[in-house]
């Protein structure tokens, strides 16, 4: 929506400041738990977005909402979902006995830490995922998604995880308290935003600038509004 890849999404930055100027409450929601909040507004800085980590909301933040300050955690993931889970209260701890085992998107991803993680749940431990999507989109194309991951572990554990990212209750909840009851929910990826919009009770708004193209049109759920990039989606709401 703002960036593909390395490549800013041409006139996003605009976008965003319209809104800003408009004074429209906005929250930067992402099924990432790879990058902290501090990171993700870094990276939003880097694409002519500024001062954005208080609005920034992660499936890590989400996943970690989920956990109980008592609880001892094994993560499969990267900084982001680590910090979030930290920052909880909760003890993180390596493979074996734990009361809750967290899956995330980490590109470090191998059989041991498969083994680890399966052996984590089979023993009892809970098993909760930051997300399901399958792929996301990248400059050079699709990448394999935390879902591919989670799909590996859920497979050997025999064990279906509880998903904390959208379009699920978890983070549907952090949006709530940062936004309101009602709202547009922006993305490319009917299947997650889509839903995620019904979730929250919000409208739907596709771009065309990720995952789905004018050529995948129709799709479901139905957006209520559909732009080629956000630039041409605040035209549309402003």
């Amino acid at each position: 929506m703002i960036w593909r890849g390395r490549r800013t999404i041409p006139g996003a930055p605009e976008a965003v400041a319209r809104l800003r100027a408009a004074g429209v409450p906005l929250a930067f929601v992402t099924n990432s738990a790879a990058r902290t909040p501090a990171q993700v507004a870094a990276k939003l800085d880097s694409h002519g977005v500024p001062d954005a980590e208080s609005l920034v909301i992660t499936a890590a933040m989400a996943a970690a909402a989920m956990i109980d300050p008592a609880d001892r955690v094994f993560v499969v993931g990267s900084d982001g979902l680590r910090e979030a889970v930290a920052a909880r209260g909760a003890t993180i701890v390596g493979s074996g006995s734990a009361d809750v085992a967290v899956v995330g998107i980490t590109l470090a991803f191998d059989y041991d830490m498969l083994t680890a993680a399966m052996r984590t749940i089979r023993a009892g431990a809970r098993f909760i995922a930051t997300n399901d999507d399958a792929t996301f989109p990248d400059a050079d194309g699709l990448l394999p998604g935390n879902g591919a991951l989670v799909a590996a572990v859920a497979t050997a554990a025999g064990v279906d995880p509880e998903i904390a990212g959208k379009p699920h209750e978890a983070i549907a909840e952090l949006v709530r308290e940062r936004i309101g009851d009602h709202g547009v929910m922006v993305g490319d990826r009917p299947e997650t935003d889509g839903r995620f919009a019904e979730s929250l009770g919000y409208d739907f708004a596709l771009v065309l600038t990720g995952v789905v193209g004018e050529t995948d049109l129709p799709v479901t759920p139905t957006p209520r509004f559909v732009a080629h990039d956000i630039a041409g989606l605040v035209d549309q709401l402003l």
